[in-house]
């Protein structure tokens, strides 16, 4: 039997890796199946069911390819060992990265794994919720997972300079040397995944870049996923200006939490007002974590609790 497929709307190099690597190592799970390659098309010589197959496996591929900017081997590897279609695999139980002690990272609630759903279904996403559950540490992972599959050139984290009862300018040390302890957690979320001397590299190539948010004015931020860290502490114009950096290849995750204001007047935050003004927008998703979903020690969603009431109260 023969079948021709025909590639519609996408250059046959993106699907195909250079040299026809990526479409190679896909053929090798069909060993029984001539496989020939005309441009954008196909051409298929075996058994009915072989070829079955290889369409719907290949479809697959090609859904892949709408999610990431490329694809290498290992797509086609996780395609046939991952259970099908390689970017739902992550939503359950599927580990996102292997930490730098080799324990892996993964989704530990529902919530969380809602989130990494929305990454790979949305190129915006709002994750907010009380401390302790997550949101910074699996959007990290997200983004060093999309590094290391060559889906994006680089990860860009910021948060805006807002001093949580200190003054930055009391601070000794160079604007960096001040910045840095403020900035100490997205560097703590790092160095679990990525090893201290890759990551220095990473740092001073620019592939990795880590800056509070005023830096973000003026630049456009494309080919890369980038994280808004405690976006609470942004007004409205500040989330505007960060948004609207966002370039045609980028994934954006803004993270926040609505209890924990640091501004002068809380109502000056424009996180929620900006959630509520972008709702309903194809391409963006809200995930909201609340006190249940927190993986820190126990006693923190007891704390966060009572918090809480006394803020009610």
């Amino acid at each position: 039997m023969k079948k021709t497929i025909r590639l519609e709307a996408i250059d046959p190099i993106e699907i195909y890796g250079v040299g026809n690597k990526i479409l190679t190592e896909f053929c090798t799970y069909f060993p029984h199946l001539k496989v020939v390659a005309r441009g954008n098309e196909l051409i298929l010589e075996g058994r009915e069911s072989d070829i079955a197959e290889f369409n719907i496996r290949f479809a697959e591929l090609v859904e892949r390819r709408q999610h990431k900017m490329n694809l290498t081997v290992y797509d086609v590897e996780d395609l046939f060992t991952g259970g099908g279609n390689g970017h739902f695999a992550l939503t359950g139980d599927a580990v996102i990265v292997h930490g730098t002690d080799g324990k892996p990272i993964r989704a530990r609630n529902k919530t969380q794994q809602e989130l990494v759903k929305a990454y790979f279904d949305h190129d915006l996403i709002f994750a907010i919720g009380p401390a302790g559950t997550g949101k910074t540490y699996m959007a990290i992972a997200l983004a060093v997972r999309a590094l290391k599959n060559r889906e994006i050139k680089r990860i860009i984290l910021t948060r805006p300079a807002v001093e949580a009862g200190e003054r930055l300018g009391f601070l000794p040390g160079d604007l960096k040397e001040k910045l840095d302890p403020y900035l100490q957690p997205l560097y703590d979320a790092l160095s679990d995944m990525i090893p201290a001397r890759k990551l220095q590299e990473f740092m001073a190539d620019g592939t990795i870049q880590i800056a509070p948010l005023a830096y973000m004015r003026g630049r456009t931020l494309d080919r890369a996923c980038v994280i808004l860290d405690e976006a609470q502490n942004t007004n409205l114009g500040q989330l505007k200006m960060f948004l609207t950096r966002m370039g045609p290849s980028a994934k954006f995750i803004v993270t926040g939490d609505a209890t924990q204001i640091d501004l002068p007047r809380r109502e000056d935050s424009g996180l929620i007002a900006g959630i509520h003004l972008l709702e309903g927008i194809k391409g963006i998703a809200t995930i909201r974590f609340t006190n249940q979903d927190i993986v820190r020690h126990p006693l923190v969603t007891k704390i966060v609790k009572a918090f809480d009431r006394e803020a009610e109260g």
